[in-house]
């Protein structure tokens, strides 16, 4: 098993240099281990063939515990096998117990970069510096090389959405599982892109406020979208909850619903709280 040039057994002597300094280039799996102990011989080989598996994007390190008390004590080893990643010279999580290859994998994931993962920080590292073309080219490769990763699709979509290309970023946000569309950035980016589109070609404001103002609750509505479009959160939330105050059931409750999609849109802006009070007053 130690023939691998991924797997080492650890002791005292070479702890720093193929524990602490190796986990500055790679994830360094340390498995706290004994010979008395049956759940670590089911583990060792699940770890080894995982280890060969992934090729070098983590090395497993073997500890016995029993030759090695003093490491075991100063990692909190209370129970056997206890498996710890160390990342960047420190312990930054662990399982213990012999888990099924399925859930040792699942938990080797949260912590190994992939190739996609690399063109994704470098893309959103381009979208940082303003270099827009870059940056979308890195995410669509990054998103190309595992489209499942929810977190690379969101961030491609925003990128595309401030780019020019608000109809791909629709799309690529539709293809999200719906639990995702509908909670945190995805949601506040599919909000902010259905109200750019249903702001355009509106009429000015000036017309829209006169029609509203005799009591026209579409042109009151489309006087909301504008004030949205121009970043005026405001002045649009006071004319969505007007909207509900004179008619709660226009339009299917339009008015609540579309200020429960611009408090998504919004996130933590301190606006939300506020208008969500607003809102819950006015309802009940």
């Amino acid at each position: 098993m130690n023939d691998s040039p991924f797997i080492f057994t650890v002791d005292e002597s070479n702890f720093t240099k193929l524990v602490i300094e190796a986990s500055q280039r790679q994830p360094v799996l340390v498995d706290f281990w004994a010979e008395w102990c049956a759940p670590c011989r089911s583990l060792m080989p699940v770890l080894a063939r995982l280890a060969q598996a992934y090729g070098g994007k983590f090395i497993l390190a073997k500890v016995n515990s029993d030759e090695n008390q003093a490491l075991a004590a100063q990692f909190g080893v209370r129970s056997l096998p206890t498996v710890k990643v160390f990342k960047n010279g420190v312990p930054v999580d662990e399982f213990m117990g012999a888990l099924p290859e399925s859930a040792v994998r699942e938990f080797l994931e949260r912590h190994i970069e992939h190739e996609s993962d690399k063109l994704h920080k470098l893309g959103m590292q381009a979208y940082r510096k303003e270099e827009r073309e870059r940056a979308v080219e890195l995410l669509e490769k990054a998103h190309s090389l595992e489209p499942d990763k929810s977190r690379i699709t969101i961030d491609l979509a925003a990128v595309l959405a401030e780019s020019g290309n608000p109809a791909r970023a629709e799309a690529l946000l539709q293809e999200l599982p719906e639990y995702e569309r509908s909670s945190g950035k995805a949601a506040g980016l599919l909000a902010r892109l259905e109200f750019t589109r249903e702001a355009a070609n509106l009429p000015d404001a000036e017309t829209l406020d006169a029609k509203a103002k005799a009591g026209d609750l579409n042109s009151l509505y489309q006087l909301a979208l504008l004030k949205i479009a121009q970043q005026e959160f405001a002045a649009a939330m006071e004319n969505l909850l007007l909207i509900i105050r004179k008619d709660r059931a226009y339009q299917d409750d339009l008015g609540r619903k579309t200020l429960l999609k611009l408090f998504d849109m919004l996130g933590d802006n301190p606006l939300v709280e506020q208008y969500r009070k607003k809102m819950t007053n006015l309802l009940f």
